[in-house]
């Protein structure tokens, strides 16, 4: 198989993963005896749910790992974020259990666990920079990264369509 078809049938697939809202990890190979030739392989899937309470996580099924931070929506009704309270690393969550807390020149508000697991990292960058919630909720603002204790609770979140929905109304 050439590497164009190679490419061309990953490209199908990972347009069929974008309309399914699910994103597909693609790492490159090189083959040894043809070292110009490239090979794109689809290995994992990561999908990103939501919560009616303004959380989202993204959730890599080959790592195990769900990245979870506040929606864009979340934090343009905070405005100005100035402070975020997190979790201790090694904490054990449960769907639904308070995990920290956001506070702006507005409002506070509780953040909610999405997923149940064990918090595994947490962005240290946000206790100097709490403004990265305002900048980038929903890539450079993470707020933690859980180890999930059961991805089949990943189905009851909202997909993208139905959070863009349920903000609507």
């Amino acid at each position: 198989m050439s590497f164009l078809n190679t490419a061309i049938r990953t490209s199908f697939a990972a347009s069929r993963a974008v309309r399914a809202n699910v994103t597909p990890r693609v790492s490159t190979n090189v083959n040894s005896s043809l070292r110009a030739k490239q090979m794109i392989q689809a290995r994992g899937v990561v999908t990103k749910r939501f919560t009616t309470d303004h959380e989202w996580v993204s959730f890599d099924d080959e790592s195990g790992l769900g990245v979870v931070s506040i929606t864009d929506y979340a934090q343009a009704s905070l405005g100005d974020i100035v402070f975020v309270e997190l979790p201790e690393v090694g904490t054990v969550i449960h769907q639904g259990d308070q995990i920290g807390a956001v506070e702006s020149v507005k409002a506070a508000s509780d953040i909610y666990a999405p997923v149940s697991g064990v918090v595994e990292e947490i962005n240290e960058k946000l206790g100097d920079q709490p403004g990265l919630l305002n900048k980038s909720p929903e890539a450079d603002g993470w707020l933690c990264k859980i180890k999930l204790a059961k991805p089949a609770e990943m189905d009851t979140l909202l997909t993208k369509e139905a959070y863009d929905e349920h903000c609507e109304n």
